[in-house]
């Protein structure tokens, strides 16, 4: 019993040396193989135990970009396709092992989430077209860095493409989002692949801190800012409405790109800073509330229309100086019956006479009713 136990391990042992013996190749299976010989149109491969291999035909014109760099002597992965032909030799594809690789790779970087460069091929309105092993995948614009992200006023699509394509040829670092080898799908995202950092950086800060920064890009909806932050550097966005207490319609005539700011953090959520820079001076309203109240008679310059009315700039004493401070109140359109009327009877950029109706400091609100004998 002793001696057949023995001899079982014996066999055991040789079994784990020697795993290919037990488990010869089939059709599908990716295995190494030696170039030894190369034509105008075909390539034959040594595959050591399992013999010989062969790529011809339409196998040899799909691979032509791997075919051009092999030469005698070069060891490559190929794809058994026919497991034997009537030449006794094992029928492979260079594109299918090549592609297999690639895509076994890919969903490898999945699984670990690792940040890898790869460059920028070309571009199209939606994003960048990259390229990982061989296979193409995009990086959509919504998936760029705070830093690529193209911020163009008025959203010119032309403009934007303009701005991405300056990225091409560039190497830029990204994770693996989404992939589907069946049906050639990848996709990659820059802002991913620097969440974790983004991350580290964002800890050191809350809400209510002050930064010290530059303007780095004007949308139509606010501004963004970038500040230092110890090593890194981090951006936010300053809303529209929290760039003055005034009336604001375009952040540009208010900002410009690389004016020095200061802005007070006023919310972090999904990774996203939100900066005020009207929460660092007075409210206005409360000052105003000293000198204006209900019933005043005030002088008011229009400043636009609106589908409820005409928004009314109403000047004040400010505390402490001669200058005026202003802030808006509403002139409802039901004081004129309807939007062609009140069109008639006020005119942007004029100054008539007009009474406070109701005054909520608090709510930031005014309304207003015009004179009839403005």
């Amino acid at each position: 019993m002793e001696a057949q136990a023995g001899i079982l391990n014996k066999m055991q042992e040789l079994m784990a040396k020697m795993p290919q013996v037990f488990n010869a190749p089939k059709a599908g299976d990716v295995v190494e193989g030696l170039v030894v010989k190369k034509s105008a149109r075909t390539i034959y491969f040594d595959l050591g135990i399992w013999g010989m291999g062969i790529v011809y035909g339409i196998e040899f014109t799909n691979a032509q970009s791997i075919v051009k760099k092999l030469k005698v002597g070069d060891a490559i992965s190929v794809k058994i396709v026919e497991i034997e032909n009537e030449e006794g030799l094992r029928e492979l594809s260079l594109a299918e092992a090549q592609s297999q690789k690639s895509w076994d790779l890919i969903k490898e970087l999945k699984r670990t989430n690792k940040v890898f460069s790869t460059k920028i091929l070309s571009v199209n309105r939606g994003g960048l077209m990259v390229e990982i092993s061989g296979v193409t995948g995009f990086l959509p614009v919504s998936q760029l860095s705070n830093e690529h992200y193209p911020r163009v006023e008025g959203g010119d699509k032309n403009k934007i493409l303009e701005e991405l394509s300056k990225f091409i040829n560039q190497d830029f670092s990204v994770r693996v989002l989404d992939f589907n080898a069946k049906e050639n799908k990848l996709i990659v995202s820059e802002k991913a692949a620097e969440e974790e950092h983004f991350k580290q950086a964002l800890g050191k800060h809350q809400v209510g801190d002050v930064v010290a920064g530059a303007i780095s890009g004007i949308v139509d909806w606010g501004a963004f800012i970038k500040w230092p932050s110890g090593d890194d550097t981090l951006e936010g966005l300053i809303h529209i409405s929290e760039l003055g207490w005034q009336l604001i319609e375009n952040p540009a005539d208010f900002v410009k790109v690389g004016d020095a700011v200061s802005a007070k953090i006023i919310d972090i959520a999904n990774d996203r800073i939100s900066l005020s820079l009207k929460q660092l001076k007075p409210d206005p309203w409360k000052i105003a509330s000293a000198f204006i109240e209900k019933g005043m008679v005030v002088e008011g310059l229009v400043k636009k229309y609106n589908p409820f009315g005409a928004f009314v700039e109403v000047a004040y004493p400010s505390s402490g100086n001669d200058e005026n401070e202003a802030l808006q109140g509403l002139c409802h359109i039901s004081e004129f019956g309807s939007d062609e009327k009140m069109k008639k009877i006020l005119a942007v950029g004029q100054k008539y006479q007009f009474k406070i109706l109701a005054f909520v400091p608090e709510e930031h609100r005014m309304s207003l009713g015009l004179l009839t004998n403005s």
